[in-house]
């Protein structure tokens, strides 16, 4: 783990069973209801019973939820370690019922408080993982776990912090930072860079910055090293004001998180680093700050993109395809690669569609839609596939440019997003669009929104298993 991260307040730990002398245990239980915790005292034993729910309806997916309301309770408690049994979660006939267990601990152990002045520091409780045999097996699937959620928590954390501590330029210095700690190499291309490229579109949406724009790449080189690596693109807007097609004081409350997709790939990078993946995968974050000034780019603005396709700006806060745009046609151009996958908090249109429940997913092609959809379903990190028909570039067909960078009105939106970005895409490689923009987040209460990492865990099984 990164010092760009705040420190666990739960660990996990494979302990052999005759090595634990520890009074206090976690026990899985079955009952009708999952999810409810009871403390039970006996003498100086105590035992914090879970409830599982009805071995009928136990899945990994309830596991983990199980597991994020156990990881809350614990690090909410005076509690420095506790004893859990292997060989319980065995015995449920779930596959990896232990990993998403622990998953769920971790996760559910996260807070984001590195800005109150109030708040002490946390003592982490460590959970004993307890084996009667050998503990390197059970090592190796822990340590997987942790590189896995330490991303999520990596991609949460910084989703959190605000414009005025996290801006383009500033991001990349802890993207630099954070890379130097974990062996990625980092290449970060600034305003000078991207002008001398072209890159027009990326540039655009940070004009009205006084932060410009950055397109920052994470290189991961695996050990198949002559084999084409698989990208993963992220939206990073650092804030969105929505520029002069201004949001109303209701919608900008919250813009920090749509740089979410952009974290996500921090997050992916970090934990494919750990995991030491063989496949090479590179990471490239489009960094943008979407502000109004007397610079920033307008409606009816016509910007030629890295790809030379020019687009007419229709609304100045459809700027994540934007970045997009260029990052996508920077992937394709540079690496050749096997594979394309892009996460962005895109539209409102897709949290229309299917709420917080699934992500959008388009492509171009099946075979890997395919591999991403199952890859959602076995991480619960779900999607569900839009079309992309033909017929939906009309559109956004240009005018006076190649393109429009809106329709102009919420017909089709989250696909309209998804067919402006195919257009930056060469037909013969491989890509999926991930519109994050109803999963990113999670409201807590009226007002209060927690970044949950979606897409990390769904993204690093894909590459596990591709």
């Amino acid at each position: 783990m990164s010092e760009l991260q705040l420190p666990p307040r739960l660990k996990i730990e494979p302990t052999p069973q005759s090595a634990w002398d520890g009074n206090f245990h976690i026990k899985p239980e079955p009952s009708n209801k999952s999810g409810d915790l009871l403390l039970k005292e006996s003498g100086k034993r105590k035992t914090l019973s879970i409830s599982l729910g009805s071995q009928e309806k136990l899945s990994s997916a309830v596991l983990r939820n199980v597991g994020v309301k156990t990881g809350k309770w614990l690090t909410g408690q005076q509690i420095s370690a506790v004893g859990l049994s292997a060989t319980e979660f065995e015995t449920l006939a779930v596959n990896n019922a232990l990993e998403a267990f622990c998953e769920g601990l971790l996760i559910g152990a996260f807070r984001f408080d590195r800005h109150k002045s109030d708040v002490e520091t946390p003592k982490s409780v460590t959970v004993h993982v307890l084996t009667e045999g050998e503990t390197s097996s059970l090592s190796d699937k822990i340590a997987r776990v942790v590189a896995i959620v330490n991303g999520v928590n990596l991609a949460r954390e910084w989703s959190h912090e605000p414009a005025n501590i996290i801006n383009p330029i500033t991001l990349g210095e802890r993207t630099k930072a954070l890379a130097a700690s974990t062996g990625l190499k980092c290449t970060i291309l600034g305003e000078k860079e991207l002008s001398e490229m072209g890159a027009g579109a990326i540039q655009s949406v940070g004009l009205g910055s006084k932060t410009p724009s950055q397109m920052i790449i994470l290189e991961h080189q695996g050990t198949q090293k002559d084999s084409p690596p698989v990208v993963i693109v992220g939206k990073a807007i650092t804030f969105d004001t929505g520029g002069y097609s201004l949001k109303d004081k209701a919608g900008i409350v919250g813009m920090k998180f749509d740089k979410c997709g952009g974290m996500d790939v921090i997050g992916i990078m970090q934990a494919v680093a750990d995991l030491d993946l063989p496949i090479p995968v590179i990471g490239i974050v489009a960094a943008a700050e979407n502000m109004i000034s007397q610079d920033a780019y307008r409606p009816n603005d016509i910007i030629t993109s890295l790809s030379g396709k020019t687009i007419e700006i229709i609304s100045t806060d459809a700027e994540g395809r934007m970045v997009l745009a260029d990052a996508l046609t920077y992937a394709a151009e540079q690496y050749k690669p096997r594979a394309i996958i892009d996460l962005a908090t895109l539209t409102g249109g897709v949290r229309t569609a299917l709420g917080s429940v699934r992500a959008g997913l388009m492509s171009n092609n099946d075979q890997l839609a395919d591999a991403l959809f199952q890859a959602g379903e076995s991480t619960n990190e779900r999607l569900w596939r839009l079309p992309l028909d033909d017929e939906y570039f009309d559109l956004i067909k240009g005018t006076d440019s190649d393109i429009k960078n809106s329709a102009g009105g919420p017909s089709a939106a989250p696909i309209v997003g998804g067919m402006f970005l195919k257009q930056f895409v060469p037909d013969e490689i491989p890509w999926v669009h991930i519109d994050i923009a109803g999963t990113a987040t999670i409201e807590k209460s009226k007002g209060i929104r927690l970044a949950t990492g979606f897409g990390v865990r769904l993204v690093v099984e894909f590459l596990t298993t591709f």
